[in-house]
């Protein structure tokens, strides 16, 4: 008997996360680590696991992560869309809330790029008019 698994993509960033969710009792890895040794700070476990806090899957799914690309934040943020797009392949009760809550939305800001002649995207060099 092969238990379910749901894999999704989620993006910010330059930040990519590949989850694959099985049924089981919570463990969530992300590159072969504890989700919590690998991001470090605490507010970007809370991020991680707002999906399946707000639908009370919290202890119901195993997750394997693989992310690559970006910072911690991006790959927070990122994890937290692909998490949330699984879960709305398990069911089709789950949408509601997380489109709700906006874990549905990709956040499609990106840096912008700098411009020649300046010192960066948007600053100027000083002006001297003598």
């Amino acid at each position: 008997m092969a238990s379910a698994v749901y894999k999704a993509i989620g993006r910010r960033k330059d930040s990519v996360a590949r989850i694959n969710m099985t049924p089981g009792k919570g463990d969530i890895l992300i590159n072969n680590r504890p989700f919590k040794k690998y991001l470090c700070r605490d507010s970007l476990a809370i991020v991680v696991t707002q999906p399946l806090d707000l639908i009370d899957q919290r202890n119901a799914y195993d997750l394997k992560i693989n992310v690559n690309g970006g910072g911690l934040s991006g790959q927070a943020s990122a994890i937290r869309l692909g998490i949330a797009r699984a879960l709305n392949e398990v069911s089709a009760d789950f949408r509601a809330p997380l489109k709700q809550a906006g874990f549905l939305t990709r956040d499609a800001r990106e840096v912008e790029r700098k411009k020649y002649g300046q010192p960066g995207a948007r600053k100027k060099f000083q002006f001297s008019k003598r």
